[in-house]
């Protein structure tokens, strides 16, 4: 603990939840893909052609995943959501360890896997 002090646990004022509806076709494969949160700014169901859902176990030290998508998903989609998704996490990262500099080293790789996955338009000046 910091300080030689124990960390207080916040109190919990509210929970909300978000779901995730998965269809799948019969080969168990996803055919559709939807979503809702209690408070999202719209309202009913959302459609999405892919998800990736990361969550920490602190006590196992291990992180799990659940990557799905949709057979509509498109390559070039399928590129835009990763590079969307890197650099998203690049600045995760940096709001999570004040760590700027090694944010900055994974922002020039996402930028290099931009190029790479040929998401960039003509006009694209780095």
């Amino acid at each position: 603990m910091e300080n030689n002090q124990e960390k207080k646990t916040p109190e919990i004022v509210k929970t909300s939840q978000i779901r995730i509806d998965v269809h799948l076709d019969e080969t168990n494969m996803p055919a559709h893909i939807e979503w809702d949160a209690d408070d999202a700014d719209f309202e009913g169901k959302e459609p999405a052609k892919a998800m990736m859902l990361s969550l920490y176990d602190g006590l196992q030290q291990n992180a799990m995943r659940i990557d799905l998508w949709t057979s509509e998903m498109k390559v070039d989609e399928m590129n835009l959501f990763m590079f969307q998704t890197l650099a998203t996490l690049c600045d995760t990262y940096e709001r999570a360890t004040n760590n700027k500099e090694l944010a900055d080293e994974m922002r020039d790789f996402v930028h290099h896997f931009g190029h790479k996955a040929e998401v960039f338009g003509d006009d694209h000046v780095h």
